[in-house]
């Protein structure tokens, strides 16, 4: 087989420990087998974990990986992936950036880079073209993410933490400019491996199987992206923010740390209301085609806004309706390095545990005075911040109150909430880390966002929350930003409701589960592309890989059963795919015992159609998708799951 294009056909391996570093084995047929991204690190850290390991231990791996689409000129391609143990669930975590990092590591030579150890003393490692170097980082120890990326060079691509990433805040994230790969405590594991900083700099390019088909393709990609009524009007004018309304209008939106799904004050935290008094201009990602960043101003300076997740987690889920207030509290966790949804969540079960006479953190509904100072202290371990820098599932095995703890394996939930959209509370309970939106497949786009699917039935939601995560995987290792994938959705089906094909679609889609599970399991059968799924071709006109749907659920199945596995031999329970009884057990609405997610109902078919028993993949599944794993490893794994 000829070299693969599109990658740069090398691995960085870093010692912190003894500052070594070398390459990592990675082929050809490994990189045909992965694709890229978090596939690519969920595969690498598989091979790596054994029972008991984790995210402190000096050999626990953080794999920074790049898709095969990143630098090849393809739009909103410039992500970049973190994968390693999470500290704040105890499984594997990957963590998504639209920061440069990732196309400068590629320009040093690179498609991914795995850091090992633990350095004594704080440590910025540069990564420029082949030589790796290691500098005292000291004099950065201690300063945020911006402060810390105004000491770097201009003209490199940048991975930094803050003081919550120093203090092992569970939460932490990391930066690259002003994105962040926010979600599992990646910047905690930066932290503990004394890592302030790394930098990437180079000139090379990734070669092009086909770059006539290739700019096609890319102009094609942009038209569709540039006309669909969600990524071409709605994202570039109000931001993410913009969702607000909808969730409000189908009940959605997570009010009162999830105990209803609407607020009042919705209106006056809304992307409208940014969009109209706060926006200074509109920013993107490097390479993105929709440019849906808002920045704002904070203390007279231009920063980036904020996104939907903590405008309603510190808005409605906290009953606060001042964006003034989230606007600053975003630039306050973005300098610490915290992640906003959840640090917003554990804030929310610090005010029920107060309103419920458990525990007094001085946090209380509606009350917003000291939440600034609450957030600094989070970052710095200080008083009670100290509690709350462990996340809310830490403190409801310390002070109680699992049942209103909202997080699933550990992670707290996005501001979905899903008693008026069953599908994504199921995709919630079976993300592989944990309360993720995304992970979860996106299933509310289908029950309100975008279509109106009936949101309260549990008929045909196990076979689309599996195609719709196998799909969001294959997406996201491509390099590609999560919201190329609502494109998939025609466009017609969105702006015109009321057409009668648009209602026969509509009232259909519960019921094409078998067909779904057809296309997600026997992939052969969907040898074709389809022009609302453009990645497909753009990676074959990248790397001279065959693509095709049939591929992008292929690649995404093994990266979703790859991770699952690893949770398993991590220590993951065969019970672990649970919600918290406020959802699955309270009705939304008092009077309509049908607002509450009926998981017991979905589970056994999701798991049919997954080939897993009991949340795990058996062992048929594993060798059918070409999951490569010791049988010794597997069956101890699984007989420490039932335990």
């Amino acid at each position: 087989m000829d070299r693969l294009d599109g990658y740069m056909g090398k691995v960085l391996f870093v010692d912190l420990t003894n500052r070594t570093h070398k390459l990592f084995p990675w082929t050809d047929k490994d990189r045909k087998r992965t694709l890229g991204g978090k596939i690519m690190a969920a595969d690498i850290l598989l091979h790596h974990i054994h029972p008991g390991m984790q995210a402190f231990d000096e050999d626990n791996w953080l794999v920074v990986t790049t898709g095969p689409l990143t630098g090849c000129g393809c739009p909103n391609t410039s992500r970049f992936n973190i994968s390693t143990i999470s500290p704040l669930t105890g499984i594997v975590t990957s963590s998504n950036c639209g920061g440069d990092f990732g196309l400068w590591l590629k320009r040093a030579g690179y498609d991914a880079v795995i850091f090992t150890g633990k350095s004594e003393t704080p440590v910025t490692v540069n990564i420029v073209k082949d030589k790796v170097e290691f500098s005292d980082a000291s004099e950065l120890w201690g300063l945020t993410t911006s402060e810390t990326q105004a000491k770097l060079p201009k003209r490199t691509g940048k991975l930094v933490i803050g003081p919550a990433g120093e203090h092992k805040v569970l939460y932490a994230c990391v930066f690259s400019n002003e994105r962040t790969a926010g979600r599992g405590g990646v910047g905690a594991v930066f932290g503990d491996k004394k890592l302030k900083a790394v930098t990437a700099f180079g000139t090379a390019l990734p070669t092009v199987r086909n770059r006539k088909k290739l700019r096609r393709a890319n102009e094609k990609w942009v038209h569709i992206l540039k006309t669909h009524p969600l990524t071409g009007r709605q994202l570039p004018k109000l931001g993410s923010g913009g969702l607000i309304a909808p969730m409000q209008a189908h009940k959605i939106l997570a009010t009162k740390n999830f105990s209803a799904g609407r607020f009042d004050g919705f209106e006056k935290i809304s992307g409208e209301e940014l969009a109209e008094h706060h926006l200074v201009s509109n920013a993107a990602c490097t390479t993105c085609a929709i440019r849906c960043a808002r920045m704002v101003k904070v203390d007279g300076k231009v920063v980036k806004g904020p996104e939907l997740e903590i405008m309603g987690l510190m808005g409605a889920n906290i009953l606060n309706d001042d964006i003034e207030k989230i606007i600053r509290w975003n630039y306050v966790l973005d300098e610490l390095g915290m992640d906003t949804i959840s640090a917003a969540g554990t804030v929310a079960f610090a005010m029920e545990l107060k309103e419920k006479g458990v525990r007094d953190f001085g946090l209380e509904f509606g009350k917003t005075d000291n939440i600034e100072e609450m957030l600094r202290r989070i970052a710095y371990r200080e008083g009670d911040g100290d509690i709350l820098a462990d996340g809310s599932r830490k403190m409801s095995e310390r002070f109680g109150g699992a049942d209103y703890a909202m997080n699933v394996k550990g992670m707290e939930m996005a501001a979905y909430t899903p008693r008026h959209a069953v599908g994504h509370g199921l995709g919630y309970a079976t993300a592989n880390r944990g309360g993720c939106h995304l992970n979860a497949g996106y299933m509310v786009v289908v029950e309100g966002l975008g279509l109106d699917v009936d949101s309260l039935t549990h008929h045909g939601k196990a076979a689309l929350a599996i195609m719709f995560q196998n799909l969001m995987e294959a997406i996201s290792a491509c390099g590609s930003c999560m919201f190329t994938s609502y494109a998939v959705l025609p466009g017609f089906l969105i702006d015109k409701p009321n057409w009668l094909l648009t209602k026969i679609i509509l009232a259909a889609f519960p019921y094409v589960g078998p067909v779904v599970n057809l296309l997600s399991h026997f992939t052969k059968v969907a040898k074709l592309n389809i022009p609302l799924l453009p990645g497909s071709y753009a990676v074959k006109y990248a790397t001279g890989i065959r693509s095709t749907m049939a591929s992008m659920l292929t690649w995404g199945a093994y990266g979703y059963n790859t991770e699952r596995i690893a949770n398993v031999i991590l220590g993951q329970k065969a019970d672990a795919d649970r919600l918290p009884a406020r959802l699955t057990d309270e009705p939304q609405e008092p009077d309509d015992p049908r607002t509450k997610v009926p998981l017991d109902k979905m589970k056994p078919t999701y798991y049919r159609a997954r080939g897993w028993k009991d949340g795990i993949p058996t062992w048929h599944r594993l060798k059918t998708l070409g999951i490569r794993i010791d049988k010794s490893v597997y069956d101890a794994a699984v007989e420490e799951a039932y335990r």
